[in-house]
């Protein structure tokens, strides 16, 4: 019973405990089914040997049963023929098997209990197998979850987010300068123009009429 015993300590680990204390949880979970495969091969093995002997025993039962037979059908047919000697070593034989086969039948019932034992605690162990099985692929995705997650961490930590954001806002202020630069430029440039006009305006008709008459007289003098 010692292997159901170790196979029942490797199968009730604390697999929670292992994943916080081993650096690689999953090479651990791998670890444990191996060792899992091999107790239950061996259990097997055992168990195999356990019906082996039950079904050697059921043979050992059934030819017992038919000396039995044998003995008192030739105490019978002794005892017909007058040989009551022959008669009487044929029922002390018949009486020593049926003796030996109380005890054989005592034994059958006591190794198919073992047998029993031994089938209901390697199920057990078998479905506990692939509890672990659907266990280690659940804890798998769990650490590669955790895995992301911790390198995520890290690329946050080397990654300063309140510098690039004050980068990110220095850089709108320049364009922002320049935007109002371009606005400056267009504003003094209409103001300009505006004033040119302003001031070819301010000549009247009249008086660009005289100057023209006064240079035709000018003109004829010479």
């Amino acid at each position: 019973m010692g292997i159901f015993k170790r196979i029942k300590t490797i199968a009730t680990a604390d697999i929670n405990s292992l994943l916080d204390s081993m650096e690689d949880p999953i090479a651990m979970l791998n670890e444990y089914t191996r060792e899992m495969e091999q107790g239950l091969t061996h259990a097997q093995a055992a168990l195999s040997r356990q019906i082996f002997v039950e079904n050697k025993q059921a043979a050992l039962i059934k030819q017992t049963k038919e000396l039995i037979g044998i003995r008192a059908r030739q105490a019978k047919l002794a005892l017909e023929k007058g040989d009551e000697g022959i008669a009487k070593l044929a029922v002390q034989e018949k009486i020593t098997l049926e003796q030996q086969l109380h005890l054989y039948e005592q034994q059958q019932l006591d190794l198919k209990d073992q047998t029993n034992v031994l089938k209901e605690r390697f199920n057990e162990l078998q479905v506990t197998y692939n509890e672990l099985q659907h266990k280690k692929i659940l804890l798998a995705s769990r650490v590669n979850t955790a895995k992301s997650i911790k390198q995520i961490q890290k690329v946050s930590v080397n990654f300063n987010a309140d510098n690039i954001v004050r980068g990110i806002a220095k850089q709108e202020e320049k364009i922002l300068y320049m935007e109002a630069e371009v606005q400056a430029g267009s504003y003094t440039s209409n103001h300009y123009s505006g004033y040119n006009k302003t001031s070819f305006s301010n000549v009247s008709e009249d008086e660009i009429t005289k100057e023209l008459e006064k240079l035709k007289v000018e003109k004829e003098t010479l």
